[in-house]
C-alpha cells in the first residue's frame, strides 16, 4: 500500500540530509511498539477482510495477493521477499534507522498474515468487507509511516524513477496500481477490481487522518490595512497569537503588513468572519498544516 503522504515522506528524507541524534531506548521502544500495532493491522485488514473476498490492495500488497492466489503459496512469502530488494534500496539512499524500521515493520507484517491466514472472514458482505478492510489497512500503514516506516517498496522505486524521468511520483505509483488492478481484474473479476478500488482509497484516505490527524491545523495569511484591529481581534476572540511580517506590493511598490497565525480547523469560518467584518478588502488565504509544534500553540475546541 504506497500512497502520495508515504512518498513525500520518504522523498523529504532522501532529498534532505540530516545529522541525526542516536534514538534513546524509550524513543526505540516506542518506535517499536508502534510499528509492531501498525503492521498487525494491516494484516488483520489484509487477512480478515481483504483477501478472504479476493479484495486487493495497491503496491508490492496487491502483487502479492495475486501471486499468492496463483501459485498457493504463502502471501507472506511474497510481501517479505519482494519487499527485500527495496529495503536495501532504502538503506543506501534514505539511511540505517528508516531501512531497519522498515524491514522490522514489512518482517512483522509477512509474519501475521501467516498467522492470521486460517482466520475466517469476518464478514462475506462485500461493501462492508472493503470499506472497513481499507479502514483497518490504513490505520495501520498510517501508524507505521508516522512512526518512520514504512510497509510498501514500491514507493522508494517510484521516487527514484522520479529522478531519472520526467513524471511525478504520484503519476508513477497510479501507473503501478493501473497495472496491478487491471491485472487483478482478469485474475478475481472486474467487479473484485473495482471493490479494490474502492477499498485503497478508503486506506488512502484513512492514511492520511492517521499521519494529519482530524484536528487538523491551517495557517492562516492575511494582508490588509487594518492589520492592527484583525490581529487585536484575533487575539482576543480566538485566544491565537499572531506574527506581523513585512511585505511589499509588487505593483504599488507600498510597504504592506502581513498577519501570519496558526489555527484549527474549527475555528476557520469564525477567522474568515473577524476578517470580513473589519476589512471586507482583505487578502486571506488559508492552508493545511500536516504538523504544529513548540510556540504556544495548543489545539482547543470553540466554544
Amino acid at each position: 500500500m504506497e500512497t502520495g503522504s508515504e512518498a513525500d515522506s520518504i522523498s523529504a528524507q532522501i532529498n534532505k540530509k540530516i545529522e541525526h541524534k542516536k534514538l534513546s531506548k524509550k524513543n526505540i521502544f516506542k518506535r517499536g511498539f508502534f510499528m509492531f500495532i501498525g503492521a498487525i493491522l494491516m494484516a488483520v485488514g489484509i487477512e480478515i477482510f481483504l483477501v478472504p473476498n479476493q479484495i486487493m490492495d495497491g503496491g508490492i500488497v496487491g502483487i502479492s495477493i495475486i501471486l499468492s492466489h496463483l501459485s498457493g503459496f504463502k502471501l507472506g512469502l511474497f510481501l517479505f521477499f519482494l519487499n527485500v530488494p527495496f529495503f536495501f534500496i532504502g538503506y543506501k539512499q534514505i539511511g540505517k534507522t528508516f531501512a531497519i524500521s522498515t524491514l522490522f515493520a514489512i518482517t512483522i507484517l509477512s509474519i501475521s498474515t501467516v498467522f492470521f491466514h486460517p482466520v475466517p472472514a469476518f464478514t462475506a458482505d462485500m461493501l462492508l468487507a472493503t470499506v472497513f478492510g481499507g479502514i483497518i489497512l490504513g490505520t495501520g500503514v498510517g501508524i507505521v509511516i508516522r512512526y518512520g516506516g514504512s510497509l510498501d517498496g514500491t514507493e522508494i522505486l517510484a521516487i527514484l524513477i522520479n529522478k531519472r524521468l520526467p513524471f511525478s511520483v504520484g503519476e508513477i505509483i497510479m501507473f503501478f496500481n493501473i497495472f496491478i488492478f487491471a491485472s487483478g481484474g482478469f485474475v478475481f473479476g472486474w467487479d473484485r477490481a473495482m471493490y479494490s478500488i474502492l477499498a485503497y482509497f478508503i486506506a488512502f484516505k484513512t492514511i492520511d487522518i492517521v499521519i494529519e490527524g482530524l484536528d487538523q491545523s491551517k495557517s492562516a495569511w492575511i494582508i490588509s490595512d487594518k492589520h492592527a484591529d484583525i490581529g487585536e481581534a484575533i487575539l482576543a476572540r480566538l485566544g491565537r497569537g499572531v506574527t506581523y511580517l513585512k511585505g511589499e506590493g509588487a505593483y504599488t511598490g507600498d510597504d504592506k503588513k502581513v498577519i501570519f497565525c496558526v489555527i484549527s480547523r474549527l475555528e476557520e469560518a469564525k477567522l474568515k468572519l473577524i476578517v470580513e467584518e473589519l476589512d471586507p478588502t482583505a487578502f486571506l488565504a488559508v492552508a493545511d498544516i500536516a504538523e504544529v509544534r513548540g510556540g504556544r500553540f495548543k489545539k482547543k475546541a470553540i466554544h
